[in-house]
């Protein structure tokens, strides 16, 4: 569905994008992660055909974004971080004008509307104006704008940005139903907790660089990310402290009224070695877990860097 070769772009003497390659296929959910400036925004605005790269090439389809940008537009749905809406519109006025931009035919319009109101959870909201709405509802709506002339393809840069965490949880129930339907999503968050729910592979970028691409999974195992142990004893949790703080692959031990909390650098031979040493020195386990890693740890790990906003 999209493919980036050699992607730069560089606005006078700054580098925004430097030979980003990448390939995402149809129906794949794809999170951008990196910090602020790194050039999440700059991709994403030249797949939507509204910034034009310095050089390489992107394409949208088999559409070359600079080359064919009206086919472009009609295969992709695009959702800035700051989006536009009409306050002096009603929800279903709003999306009839949209509608109507993509010359849907009003009949057709009257069918399609009350269906993407129903998907973003604003039916009862529908004869509302615009500037009535909370954020999170505005968002919802942009959101379904995006989905009016049925995109294959949907670009949403910082969907949850600003939102309370009930509206974080509602975007993201509705972007699954968006990737049950088939839709290819590319989307950027620095809710990364709650993208790693959601995407198939994420591509951490840094200064313009694609840094690490693949799913959460196979980037922490590459970046070799702490893994934290949860281990849970029936007393003498000092003395255990005493004896991990020994053992190989041990950085940092913690301890509180939920048990002994290790930091660990060894792989699964390592972590097993560890609980038959435990066990051996009599100590009676409870639990012996290890704490599942989300996203936020691997973009600490992985990306250094502090820029400044893009």
């Amino acid at each position: 569905m999209i493919e980036i070769r050699g992607l730069c772009k560089q606005f006078g003497a700054f580098q925004a994008l430097n030979s980003i390659d990448l390939v995402i296929p149809k129906g794949t959910v794809f999170g951008f992660v990196g910090p602020n400036g790194a050039g999440k925004s700059t991709t994403m605005s030249i797949l939507a055909t509204l910034l034009a790269p310095t050089s390489g090439t992107a394409k949208v389809g088999g559409c070359d974004v600079t080359r064919h940008p009206k086919q472009v537009r009609k295969l992709i749905g695009y959702m800035p971080d700051f989006f536009g809406v009409y306050d002096q519109f009603k929800a279903t006025e709003y999306l009839h004008f949209y509608g109507a931009s993509y010359g849907i035919p009003k009949a057709e319009r009257a069918r399609l509307i009350p269906q993407l109101l129903e998907l973003v959870n604003l039916t009862d909201k529908k004869d509302a104006y615009v500037d009535t709405l909370s954020r999170g509802m505005k968002q919802r709506l942009c959101l379904a704008r995006c989905l009016v002339h049925d995109p294959e393809l949907l670009i949403l840069d910082e969907p949850a940005s600003g939102l309370d965490p009930r509206a974080r949880i509602e975007m993201r129930e509705i972007l699954k139903e968006l990737k049950s339907m088939g839709k290819t999503i590319v989307i950027s968050s620095h809710i990364l907790p709650e993208l790693a729910e959601m995407v198939d592979e994420i591509g951490v970028i840094e200064h313009g660089r694609m840094v690490a691409k693949g799913n959460v999974q196979e980037i922490q195992s590459r970046m070799r990310v702490k893994r934290i142990l949860q281990i849970r004893l029936a007393g003498r949790e000092e003395e255990a402290e005493q004896y991990l703080g020994g053992r190989p692959f041990v950085n940092r031990i913690l301890r509180d009224g939920r048990g002994v909390h290790v930091h660990f650098d060894g792989h699964d031979e390592e972590q097993s070695e560890l609980l038959h040493g435990l066990i051996e020195q009599g100590f009676r386990i409870i639990s012996f877990s290890e704490a599942q890693t989300n996203l936020e740890d691997v973009f600490l790990e992985i990306t250094k860097g502090d820029g400044e906003g893009e």
